[in-house]
């Protein structure tokens, strides 16, 4: 990506976008203005007034300004993305929802925009003296959107790359009542690459055929932004009878530096502890109770040769820290490729094994019988209400009056019937 270059505000501006014609100096991009804070882009940058065009979707995997507060995201689709870009969302503090599942923090005086890292590669900071929130995405490191904020005129920010002594957490109350969100459930479910809005779920809730809905709670390689997703809205959603079936999208089967999985066991094992400890922090954040099943995100993937090791690593590691944390473990995967791994190892290491599984094979059958999820005929791998079948991807449904872009899945879970996550562990015999 090219260098990014600010220029620095005299005054707080107007609310709306303003775009300013480029100086000779930014002849390669272009000046924009919001509420005060003047940001010199790159040309490959995209800049999205979500005021005007509330459906739009505010993607990760596009170098893009987004502006103003989110609406309901209509256009999203996909789930994970393979390279993540930097973005920078700014939205005025005042109506900025209070999202968990990344953090926040609060900045005010001069001290610069501090450094924050996290498994999911976002941060959002309450810039207080300039009255905007402004949610930082990045691929590989947040350096180059810190440098286009801390040098935009916040008031907030001193050099580029000062870090802040007077930023901390936006919030320092207590974490948010643990509701419990997983009764037992047998029917239709689906998951969007968003959070849908109160008014959708309300919709669908009492419309459509789903009990079940999948939401990707965080992870590097997630592809939407997700404004809706706070502890008010777990706790609403579990109140009114939906079976939540959260997902984090970590590193994938892939090569890629931002968002790959490595191909090493060993490092792979790291990722997958690594991922189960961002989960959690984003599930406790958001009120999901202990003993909540926590699905991960594998893509497939075709070269079972060179993955299947790494992934059996991974997701091993996931279920084993999940335990150790209290929470259980339910993994999501292809059919032909992680699923196949799975099955393959399960007996070797049964107590690591992921406590449900989701299996992903559109075959437009609504059940999880073994040969639809593509298990051996008459297994005992995952029986007993301990699977989900996504049977239908990418596709748009409307109920209520409300399209969302979804993919549906037949789901069979007991949560209750699953080992508890501390006797989960084995005994190791000295």
């Amino acid at each position: 990506m090219a260098p990014i270059r600010t220029l620095l505000s005299g005054l707080l501006g107007a609310a709306l976008l303003i775009p300013v014609q480029p100086s000779a100096a930014d002849a390669d991009g272009r000046t924009v203005e919001y509420r005060g804070l003047r940001l010199a882009l790159p040309g490959d940058w995209r800049v999205v007034d979500l005021q005007r065009d509330p459906d739009a979707c505010l993607r990760l995997d596009l170098p893009t300004l987004y502006l103003g507060h989110a609406g309901s995201q209509a256009e999203c689709s996909g789930r994970a993305v393979r390279s993540r870009a930097d973005t920078l969302h700014l939205e005025p503090l005042d109506g900025a929802p209070a999202r968990a599942d990344i953090p926040t923090l609060r900045v005010e005086g001069s001290d610069g925009i501090p450094e924050a890292a996290g498994d999911s590669h976002e941060v959002r900071y309450a810039l207080r003296r300039s009255g905007v929130m402004a949610t930082l995405s990045y691929g590989e490191a947040p350096d180059a959107v810190r440098e286009l904020l801390a040098r935009a005129g916040t008031g907030d920010g001193a050099a580029p790359g000062d870090r802040g002594t007077s930023a901390q957490p936006a919030s320092v109350v207590a974490g948010p009542k643990a509701v419990t969100a997983q009764a037992p459930f047998t029917g239709a479910g689906f998951d969007a690459c968003t959070a849908p809005t109160q008014r959708a779920m309300d919709g669908w809730r009492s419309a459509s055929p789903f009990g079940a809905v999948g939401i990707y709670i965080g992870g590097r390689a997630r592809a939407c932004a997700q404004p809706q997703l706070t502890a008010g809205w777990v706790r609403k959603q579990a109140e009114a009878g939906w079976h939540l079936m959260p997902l984090w999208v970590g590193p994938q089967p892939w090569r890629g530096s931002g968002t790959g999985l490595s191909t090493d066991p060993s490092e792979a094992d790291q990722e997958g502890t690594e991922a189960a400890e961002g989960a959690v922090q984003a599930a406790r954040a958001l009120g999901l109770a202990d003993g909540t099943v926590l699905y991960n995100d594998l893509e497939h993937y075709t070269d079972r040769t060179t993955w299947d090791p790494p992934v059996i690593a991974y997701l091993t590691a996931w279920t084993v820290r999940l335990h150790e944390l209290g929470y259980r473990a339910g993994a999501y995967v292809s059919a032909s490729s992680g699923g196949k791994a799975l099955s393959d190892h399960h007996d070797q290491a049964p107590w690591a094994m992921p406590d449900v599984l989701w299996i992903a094979s559109w075959n437009a059958k609504a059940t999880v019988s073994d040969a639809d999820v593509g298990l051996p005929a008459g297994t005992h791998q995952w029986a007993g209400r301990r699977r989900a079948h996504q049977y239908r991807g990418d596709h748009n449904d409307t109920y209520d009056g409300v399209t969302i872009n979804i993919d549906r899945s037949w789901i069979d879970i007991d949560p209750g019937g699953l080992a508890d996550p501390v006797q989960a562990r084995p005994l190791l015999l000295s």
